[in-house]
């Protein structure tokens, strides 16, 4: 039988016709029966694609014959299911978009691409130099690159996580004065597969910070080669059907529900159809009252508390 696979990949590189490239994958996409999300921009590519594993690799094979994607770092996981026509049942639709930043952290202008990369970015640690570091130097700080309710169920021990819901809120973040104390320690930033940190290094160096690293293949890389073994703890919050999985047997659970403050790594959207907040939310709260605080409001309902930190 077809086995489900999902590959998740970014790749910075100068592309000058963007919506040729687009073009190109959509029709790729399209013809292996993929599904999932691909961002392009002048700056390179950022994608998360599934279907069987005959068909993502024909897609790698594909995608690779073009010059400047030859060089892709590819992170293979488990999909779900395939549905009765063989498409992966991880994501509802294909879709594939011109953007002007492959993360929207909202300052085009300050990143730099060139053949070789992002220039001027943190230095990459892979999972052993981390766990090295950190051994080595006890005032090192680990940053959290992904907004807040990523983090509610996974994140590396004693993590800094900046009280960000969008990409775009980090800026404001890291000029608030929040964090000055840290630009004199070293730094080791982290996202679930490395795109975040390789903008979010540049801006912080940008904004002062001396010593900045980041975990090179971000959190996918770091638990291939750990699991829960390591410095990580509790769950990894994934953008598809699967929304949260786990980097090995026996997780941590650090999660609590929004509603009851019970153990829990279940992530559920805020049952206001258009609101795209996500909540943790344990099982037993699983139902169609799961209101984010903004809408408790408008609905006129109990306040219900924000998915905080244990």
């Amino acid at each position: 039988m077809p086995v489900p696979k999902i590959l998740l990949y970014y790749h910075f590189t100068p592309l000058r016709d963007p919506e040729a490239v687009r073009l190109w994958q959509w029709e790729l996409c399209r013809s292996l029966k993929l599904r999932g999300r691909i961002i392009i921009s002048e700056h390179g590519i950022n994608a998360t694609v599934g279907g069987t594993v005959e068909n993502c690799k024909t897609y790698l094979k594909r995608t690779r014959a073009y010059a400047g994607f030859r060089e892709l770092d590819v992170k293979w996981s488990a999909g779900t299911a395939l549905d009765d026509q063989g498409y992966s049942t991880d994501f509802p639709k294909l879709r594939v978009r011109v953007r002007d930043e492959l993360v929207t952290f909202g300052a085009p202008d300050e990143i730099v691409v060139d053949e070789t990369g992002v220039v001027g970015g943190g230095t990459r640690l892979d999972p052993e130099q981390v766990n090295a570091l950190v051994e080595q130097r006890p005032e090192t700080v680990f940053f959290d690159g992904r907004n807040a309710i990523e983090a509610a169920v996974g994140r590396f021990r004693d993590a800094v996580v900046p009280q960000t819901s969008t990409t775009g809120d980090f800026v404001a973040e890291l000029e608030s004065g929040k964090y000055d104390h840290l630009k004199d320690k070293p730094v080791i930033t982290y996202c679930t597969g490395g795109i975040r940190c390789e903008v979010l290094t540049v801006l912080m160096r940008n904004r002062g910070f001396q010593e900045v690293y980041q975990v090179d293949g971000g959190i996918v890389r770091y638990g291939e080669r750990f699991g829960n073994d390591g410095l990580w703890q509790g769950s990894l919050t994934v953008f598809d059907q699967r929304s949260v999985v786990d980097l090995g047997p026996d997780p941590q659970v650090i999660g609590r529900c929004h509603r009851c403050e019970g153990p829990t790594s279940r992530l559920q959207n805020c049952s206001d159809l258009p609101c795209q907040e996500r909540l943790v939310t344990c099982p037993d709260c699983a139902d169609d009252q799961n209101w984010c605080p903004d809408h408790v409001a408008v609905e006129n309902r109990s306040p219900l508390t924000l998915a905080r930190q244990p």
